[in-house]
């Protein structure tokens, strides 16, 4: 099977520097959102009357082709903000997951918890996208970053005020923690092949230091899963085809959250 994570990558390559072109970082720096204090998606995970949850907005992947194209972006996070989401996360890849930067400003300008952009980073350009459009948290995804890519862009990003959420999938990969990576998301899903192994956080759990917070990512679609996760020592837990799936996917989070809750 092929890499796609390599082919999403070598692409997101290419995307950046012709936007890079077209958007000098001065440009970015001068936007008003540049100079907004982020929110805390650490503080909102452990925040009380929230669920852990980091919700999702993505409408297709490359696995799944189209998942959601109906729904718009403020409907679907202020119902997942408004049923007690401590976090959204919001996919600005457009090639591969339909995503654009405009869905996560929409996100940011009609939500107050912290947002996640959810997207392929490789340079500290996005970066300072990710701070000109609103976002408050990165995605660093250790499978296709050195460990010295890890630590120096999410050292960038922390002194921009931004949070880094670290991705992992091995235990090779754990490696890779710096104590600017402020928290640890274990992919259930391998990002090479897409197959989904919920065990994969049971098992990564107790290798990564306390000081960091531990979301577990992919594959959560019972509310018992959750709790059993929760139980373990993960503070999140990044959801996001399981609601989007749904022809109203802010019901269904209101759905899994009210039984959550009775568990």
């Amino acid at each position: 099977m092929k890499n796609i994570l390599a082919e999403i990558t070598a692409h997101k390559a290419v995307e950046v520097a012709e936007r890079q072109k077209m958007r000098p970082a001065q440009e970015l720096e001068n936007t008003s959102m540049f100079s907004r204090t982020p929110l805390s998606l650490r503080s909102f995970l452990k925040q009380p009357g929230r669920n852990g949850i980091i919700a999702e907005f993505k409408r297709k992947s490359p696995s799944k082709g189209i998942i959601n194209d109906t729904v718009t972006v403020q409907e679907v996070t202020t119902a997942y903000a408004r049923h007690g989401a401590s976090g959204l996360s919001v996919l600005t890849d457009q090639n591969y997951f339909g995503g654009s930067m405009d869905d996560l400003q929409t996100a940011r300008a009609a939500n107050t918890i912290p947002i996640l952009r959810k997207d392929f980073v490789i340079g500290e350009y996005q970066i300072l996208e990710a701070k000109a459009i609103g976002a408050d948290v990165i995605l660093l995804i250790a499978e296709c970053l050195t460990r010295q890519e890890v630590k120096h862009l999410a050292e960038f990003a922390h002194n921009l005020g931004l949070e880094v959420l670290l991705e992992v999938h091995t235990g090779e990969q754990l490696e890779k923690i710096t104590p600017h990576t402020h928290l640890v998301g274990i992919n259930n899903r391998d990002l090479k092949t897409f197959q989904v192994d919920i065990y994969r956080s049971m098992e990564l759990l107790k290798q990564i230091p306390a000081e960091h917070s531990r979301v577990a990512e992919s594959g959560m679609d019972d509310p018992a899963t959750i709790v059993t996760l929760r139980n373990a020592g993960f503070d999140g837990f990044l959801i996001g085809e399981h609601f989007m799936k749904a022809e109203n996917p802010g019901a269904a989070f209101e759905s899994f959250t009210q039984k959550l809750a009775s568990l």
